[in-house]
């Protein structure tokens, strides 16, 4: 089996593809445990299915079913794989592991259970079986099953390896299947124009399934087709994508207080971004907020990104575009969106639209920019830190907010500002961005930060004046336009 090639149908996921196949070829004798996690609709049981046609493997997608249920799928599904005259009989989840364990295998064989949680949550024990199994079959010698747990829970499944849990230190691989990136998403949804691009993932994010599942392969053809996709997809009631920032949050089992954590995200989405600023747009002390926020977080729906310029004020933001898109346009609308007057809608929404949704995503994408693409050449060194920053200006009794603050690696001196960045999705930016960006390095070169080669960055999705793009000839400005954030380095 060595060399599995991986199918032409996945798109990308090369380095998941590489370590999925590694694990599964691994010539260990005994059998060993995988986890695989992460949001829903980002191919998990794609990639999972594939790897078990391509080595034969046993794959099982569990269901919402009571115990009793539960058990006798796995064994119709065992007795289906093995060859067996009818389903396998087996009375309990410790027979049913041990049958796993026991498959008559020379060579290694991945076995798959796909939505682990819904096992999980009807057989508790079930953890601490697979352990026992484990620990059994390694001490006596067993089949070389690659076992494979995949679930969508985000705070059940990264538990599930953590702290005193029963299969802790057990696993020999543990992968997280992310949204792609911006970048891959426009090659994705094959568009080539970087506004275009930038625009799409503002809305639907990375998540594979958006396009090829909830829209059809709906892909907005220009600029002027936009709004109009919008439209049809994201803002009709027929499609998929018009509830699915409900579902989102829906589908977390941690998410009780459906009411609370709404708000919380409306909060974000209205920017909102301290546990200050949301406490008091949800109307509860910031005490209050402390928890839900922590779960948030634990479900993927939201990060916490840290002023790398003052560690102790940090700032939400949330991971998920399309609930940002959900809140910030499709709540305050729910009703007309819901008797079909989207185009209205949309209409009265271009200006939320550009400065909750648009403009934010583009700060955050010129972040990703700086923290993956942009390179060591280009900022002086290699990015330890981005994030976004605050400086306080007390002599012109005001505050210098920066969208991306990149820092040089700890090394025990004064700690060097690689690069200091503006980042404007409207508006054309000129020279006095670059002034404001000049004012904020002085300021911290007097706090005893290393400011010197420190490249001031004017990142725009509108472009540049003409004295702008002159004094880009300096070697410390540096300009980011569309066409680079997509495409260059």
């Amino acid at each position: 089996m060595s060399g599995l090639a991986k199918p032409a149908e996945i798109f990308d996921r090369d380095f998941e593809w590489a370590d999925l196949t590694s694990f599964a070829v691994d010539p260990a004798p005994n059998p060993t445990l995988g986890v695989v996690w992460g949001r829903r609709r980002q191919g998990k049981t794609f990639l999972l299915g594939a790897l078990c046609d391509a080595a034969g493997g046993f794959y099982l997608e569990a269901t919402e079913a009571t115990a009793a249920e539960s058990l006798r799928q796995f064994g119709a599904a065992f007795g289906a794989h093995t060859g067996a005259p009818g389903a396998i009989d087996f009375p309990d989840w410790t027979a049913a592991i041990d049958g796993i364990f026991a498959l008559d295998t020379a060579s290694p064989l991945p076995v798959v259970i796909d939505e682990y949680t819904y096992l999980a949550r009807v057989a508790p024990e079930l953890p601490s079986v697979i352990q026992a199994a484990l620990d059994a079959r390694r001490r006596r010698g067993g089949s070389p099953i690659r076992l494979l747990l995949c679930g969508s829970a985000l705070t059940f499944m990264g538990r599930l390896l953590a702290g005193s849990a029963p299969l802790r230190g057990r696993a020999g691989l543990e992968m997280v299947v992310s949204p792609l990136d911006y970048r891959l998403a426009a090659e994705f949804w094959n568009i080539a124009d970087p506004r275009l691009a930038m625009l799409t993932h503002a809305v639907v994010g990375g998540t594979p399934a958006y396009r090829r599942e909830y829209a059809r392969d709906d892909v907005p053809r220009s600029l002027r087709d936009f709004g109009p996709w919008v439209q049809r997809t994201v803002l009709s009631p027929a499609s998929p994508l018009f509830r699915e920032a409900r579902y989102l949050l829906a589908e977390e089992p941690d998410l009780r207080d459906q009411a609370l954590y709404h708000s919380v995200l409306a909060a974000v989405a209205d920017g909102n971004a301290t546990r200050g600023g949301i406490a008091s747009y949800v109307g509860r002390k910031a005490t209050e907020v402390s928890h839900p926020l922590t779960v948030l977080e634990d479900v993927g729906l939201l990060a916490k990104e840290a002023d790398v310029l003052r560690a102790a004020r940090p700032a939400y933001r949330i991971t998920e575009p399309l609930i940002t898109f959900y809140q910030a346009v499709m709540r305050p609308a729910w009703r007309d969106l819901e008797r079909r007057q989207a185009a209205a809608v949309w209409q009265r929404s271009q200006a939320r639209f550009l400065s909750a949704v648009a403009g934010p995503h583009f700060e955050a994408l010129c972040r990703t920019w700086a923290a993956d693409f942009a390179g060591p050449v280009t900022l002086g060194d290699v990015a330890a830190e981005v994030g976004h920053g605050r400086v306080n200006d007390p002599e012109r009794r005001t505050s210098h907010e920066l969208d991306v603050v990149v820092l040089a690696p700890s090394d025990g001196r004064a700690r060097r500002v690689l690069s200091l960045g503006e980042a404007k999705w409207g508006e054309t930016m000129g020279l006095s961005h670059l002034e404001r960006l000049a004012r904020v390095r002085d300021l911290l070169a007097h706090r005893g930060y290393e400011t010197k080669s420190t490249r001031l960055a004017c990142y725009s999705g509108a472009g540049f004046t003409p004295d702008l793009v002159r004094a880009s000839s300096r070697d410390d400005v540096l300009l980011v336009d569309l066409d680079r954030l997509y495409t260059g380095s």
